[in-house]
């Protein structure tokens, strides 16, 4: 990253530690694929762990959310502790993220898969489906909306508003966010969402399904292991377009390899191909035989070395030690407290933030 970039994200965090609030707006922004394609690299393996090492891209960790005392204190507000699970069938708890952007000129559309992390309604997807509710506050010369589909086939249910997405990556790829066909590993890829009401405006549930976690380090001895995983893979709506019924899938499979950041840790592990390797499977939990999600696709896999349909995750754990790192709390302390006043709160102070980011990468 440039002098340039750090002194200006210098400047704006001393700025918003102070405040609190910044005011911008953004224009002419266009959404990546929400599958994006795992990047060609020669692996270099670390003898010493075992693992194959990707190159990070993050050499500058934003800490916004540290100096906040806004978000330091909503996120304590009110917390009691994280809900238990609420359901052990990965297909009663995903849903599909189906986003719009309307300009003057064309519709864009995009979508992704999330799933309930939380029976709060608190939903897991990745940051490059999420980021496209950063659109929702920048309708200068388009508009977005984002709506939560459940069921099958998937119907409107739920909108949802922006919990959570890593500074680190909305920085880091705030450049590339026009790309049609972005590369990525998933490094951070991850963003929580905030069910905040319903598409025919009647209540929301008092409990969402809700899938068990877990942010453990994934030993190496995991290579081979059998897993499950879930999506709403959305080849035949993307190609035949909106008409088409999008059905959630799952799918018995096993992990080939895994892969660190230079975490000396698996924050990637790559998945055998299945139904649910299509794009808009990405934001779709990976669980392991006790049915616990220890994984989130992100990326399409490697055909060639793992079959037709393969799949690549990040790890819950790679998930909970860099959210602790840009925030000072935990995934699971990231999932409680008031979460409503928490929504509100990112929105009020670090999406602005967020959106002249974007907006300087025009």
């Amino acid at each position: 990253m440039s002098f340039i970039t750090e002194l200006f994200v210098a400047v704006l965090t001393a700025y918003i530690a102070f405040s609190n609030t910044l005011a911008t707006q953004i224009s002419d922004l266009f959404t990546p694929e929400p599958n994006e394609q795992f990047v060609a690299i020669e692996p270099v393996t670390d003898e010493n762990q075992s693992l194959t090492t990707l190159p990070s891209r993050f050499s500058f960790i934003p800490d916004l959310l540290k100096q906040s005392v806004q978000y330091q204190q909503a996120t304590l507000i009110g917390a009691v502790g994280v809900t238990k699970p609420t359901t052990a069938d990965p297909l009663d708890a995903i849903v599909n993220i189906f986003c719009t952007f309307r300009t003057a000129e064309y519709i864009q559309t995009t979508t992704g898969t999330g799933f309930f992390i939380d029976a709060d309604g608190v939903i897991m997807t990745n940051a490059h489906v999420a980021q496209f509710l950063l659109l929702t506050e920048a309708e200068r010369d388009g508009s977005a909306e984002c709506i939560v589909r459940n069921g099958n086939p998937a119907s409107p249910r739920y909108t949802a508003s922006l919990l959570y997405i890593p500074p680190a990556w909305v920085l880091e790829n705030a450049d590339i966010l026009n790309d049609a066909q972005p590369m990525g590993t998933g490094e951070r890829d991850y963003a929580l969402l905030y069910v905040d009401g319903t598409v025919t405006g009647t209540s929301t549930p008092d409990v969402f399904p809700a899938l068990a976690f877990s942010s453990e380090l994934i030993s190496t001895q995991a290579r081979n292991t059998d897993v499950v995983v879930a999506g709403y893979p959305a080849d035949e709506l993307l190609l035949r377009g909106a008409s088409v019924d999008l059905i959630p899938r799952s799918a018995d499979t096993s992990i080939s390899e895994l892969y660190t950041f230079g975490s000396n840790r698996a924050d990637v592990f790559s998945i055998r191909g299945s139904v649910v390797g299509a794009q808009g499977s990405s934001g779709g939990p990976v669980l392991n035989d006790d049915g616990e999600v220890i994984g989130m696709i992100a990326t399409r896999g490697d055909d060639s070395v793992d079959g037709a349909g393969s799949l690549r995750a990040i790890t819950l754990s790679h998930i909970h030690r860099t959210m602790l790192e840009e925030t000072g709390f935990t995934l699971s302390e990231n999932l409680d407290g008031n979460l409503a006043f928490r929504s509100q709160i990112f929105n009020e102070t670090l999406t602005p933030f967020l959106l002249s980011l974007l907006q300087s990468a025009e």
